[in-house]
């Protein structure tokens, strides 16, 4: 969930033949665990150590090994622990958990907008499937059609595959095989287009998506974008953009094409410009040297032992918290919330799989020849919501505000008393402002709130 800003990046889009649905219900490799089910784990007694006058209590040796309170002894693999809907396609070897939401044809005659287009959902960091069960099903009654969410490797319960070794191979922890499972799962529910809403660090995911497939997003609905806004505006209220030309600020007259001074002064102008490129050049090269040995001892200093006790410090200390600190109203929060976050501690190579993410997000160099993602903004041609909490205390609503407006014409959307999760917190107000953006891009409908209220009214 941190405000990060990913590297863009570009990647080949054959990737149906990589795809292969797996219904989790009919794998009879997969066993199921109860949500609320409690592991029969055994927990080590202390051993008595010569020489010291007591044992370890067995309090302190259970602490020590729990990260946020989830037991460390006896970990299972991600689809050991799906639920009953949960489902894992295979995309480029890497299991991806998923869950799909179908409409319901009953509905459709009360109003829902059946536009016709899918649904795709992208959670942010730290985040999962889970943290959209409370929409994913209005959201199908709303739209009228399907609604997917998946986990991206690294979070939830996709596979942690192992570190890519090849330089060439794809890594499942990068920006780019992020944005191929995108469309990949738009391919899965048969669609041309889709619309993408993305949480936090998922909007990176969306905007990426985007730029590498224009044509196949409907829309982007960016919640709590992670994004840096720029900081200057790149287009005008005209949607050109601004360029500063004839920089000495005078005209060239014919007087000053007769001066052989001017001359002179153009030709060792043109000669320092020369002098300058090529400086730039050897520099580019030397940053593309440091860059190099940078990611290679940033990597091993990452895939070290102490790195893994490190990351497990920091979930054990801070990862209950930042759930916490992520709500404007932290009471609100049930238990079923906190277990639903903690679930994926419970895989087999979850520190490992953290520290791939990071060392892929520090280390991606497949976008050095696309411009920065602030600077593409404006080139956003589709419709866009963004939707904000007003006390978001990790990514600042004034920064969601300045981003709407480096996109043209797009909607900002602010809910009060609200922190960083608003599909979570204000389920009802969230889904009404989305409903009202698909009313205004794709059609009228009588809507989720009328329904919400005729639903309550018959309580």
């Amino acid at each position: 969930m941190a405000l990060l800003l990913t590297p863009l990046v570009s990647l080949p889009l054959h990737f149906q033949s990589n795809l292969h649905f797996q219904n989790n219900t009919c794998n009879k490799k997969v066993h199921f665990l109860p949500f609320g089910s409690k592991l029969n784990l055994a927990v080590a007694r202390a051993a008595s150590i010569p020489g010291s006058t007591s044992d370890f209590p067995e309090k302190q040796l259970r602490k020590r090994s729990s990260v946020a309170g989830v037991d460390q002894d006896e970990l299972l693999d991600p689809h050991e622990l799906a639920d009953p809907d949960s489902t894992f396609s295979d995309i480029h070897g890497v299991r991806v958990h998923h869950k799909v939401c179908h409409h319901d044809d009953e509905h459709l005659s009360r109003g829902s907008l059946n536009i016709g287009l899918p649904l795709v959902l992208l959670h942010g960091f730290g985040a999962s499937v889970f943290s959209w069960s409370r929409v994913m099903r209005p959201l199908t009654r709303i739209a009228g059609s399907k609604v997917l969410a998946f986990d991206r490797p690294a979070f939830g319960l996709t596979a942690r595959s192992a570190p890519v070794r090849d330089n060439g191979a794809l890594n499942p922890y990068s920006m780019a095989f992020a944005v191929l499972a995108t469309l990949a799962f738009i391919d899965m529910l048969g669609a041309q287009k889709a619309i993408l809403i993305g949480h936090s660090a998922g909007c990176l995911v969306a905007v990426n998506a985007y730029f590498e497939a224009p044509e196949r997003i409907a829309a982007l609905i960016l919640v709590a974008p992670a994004i840096v806004a720029p900081l200057l505006s790149w287009r005008g209220k005209d949607g050109k953009i601004r360029k500063e030309n004839n920089m000495g600020g005078g005209r060239t007259g014919s007087n000053d094409r007769n001066n052989p001074l001017v001359g002179i002064w153009r030709a060792l102008l043109r000669m320092c410009m020369f002098i300058v490129g090529v400086a730039m050049r050897m520099l580019e090269e030397m940053r593309d040297m440091v860059r190099l040995v940078y990611a290679k001892v940033l990597a091993a200093v990452l895939r070290s032992s102490l790195a893994v006790m490190l990351v497990r410090m920091i979930i054990d200390k801070f990862g209950i918290s930042a759930i916490r600190n992520s709500w404007y109203d932290a009471s609100q929060i049930a238990d079923h919330v906190l277990q639903g976050y903690t679930k994926p501690l419970r895989c087999k190579g979850w520190e490992m799989a953290l520290l791939e993410y990071t060392i892929a997000m520090f280390t991606d160099s497949a976008s050095k020849s696309k411009p920065p993602l602030t600077r593409r903004l404006a080139e956003i041609s589709c419709p866009v919501l963004i939707v904000t909490g007003d006390t978001d205390r990790l990514v600042p609503s004034w920064n969601a505000e300045r981003l709407s407006m480096a996109i043209p014409g797009s909607t900002f959307e602010v809910i009060r008393k609200c922190g960083h999760l608003p599909h979570e917190e204000k389920v009802d107000e969230f889904l009404s402002v989305v409903e009202r953006f698909l009313q205004k891009v794709f059609g009228v409908s009588e809507g989720y709130a009328s329904s919400n209220v005729s639903n309550s009214n018959s309580k």
